[in-house]
Parts: C-alpha cells; structure tokens; sequence
C-alpha cells in the first residue's frame, strides 16, 4: 500500500493565526473571474513554472483552488521549490461557507463555482 503524501495546510479559521500570507488562487481563469478573494494573487497551477521568480521568499504562501485538490499539488511544488507554503483546506467552497468575501475583479459579489 502507496502511503500518501500530506502537505501542510491550514482552515480558512487557521488563516488567522498567519501573519501577512498571500493567498495564491491557482483556480481556472473561468473560476477566477466568477468570484475570488479579495486581494488573493491569480496563476492557474499550470502556469505556476513560469512565475516561479515572482512568488514571495521569506513569506507564507496559502494555495487555494476551489475544494483543495489543486491547491494540494500546488503547495507540494512550492515546497519542492524551497517556498513556505501551505494549503486551503476546502478551498473557496470552504471560504465562502465560512462567510468570508468573495469577489469579481471590479470589487462587485462574486461566486464559487
């Protein structure tokens, strides 16, 4: 039997306890624009390879996508990369039920879809 993997995550409750994380959306650009978090940075997870330069040394980053699978694979490669990282647990599904923000672009409601 293959023993999986865990990757350091966080609750959207836990978020608090994190001083100044980014929170990283590595969702669809579909998704994105149908309702994000406010002030989250957007790169899909197939484009993380090239950005990899512009993502933040010396602080935690928390990849989110929308249930938590994506954003799994995501903080394992951070964390390949020497990033201090860490996953969403539930995503944005997770952080709209927690009554957190959620947004398009212009600032207007957004949703998880």
């Amino acid at each position: 039997m293959q023993q999986r993997k865990t990757v350091p995550s966080t609750t959207v409750e836990g978020l608090g306890e994190i001083v100044d994380p980014v929170l990283l959306d590595v969702r669809e650009p579909d998704e994105w624009e149908a309702g994000h978090a406010p002030d989250a940075w957007f790169w899909p997870l197939g484009r993380l390879d090239g950005v990899r330069q512009e993502l933040p040394l010396g602080q935690k980053i928390v990849c989110i996508c929308r249930s938590g699978v994506r954003s799994a694979k995501a903080t394992e490669l951070l964390k390949s990369w020497g990033l201090d990282a860490m996953n969403l647990e539930g995503g944005m599904q997770a952080w709209a039920a927690a009554g957190r923000p959620v947004e398009k672009d212009d600032g207007s409601p957004g949703q998880v879809i």
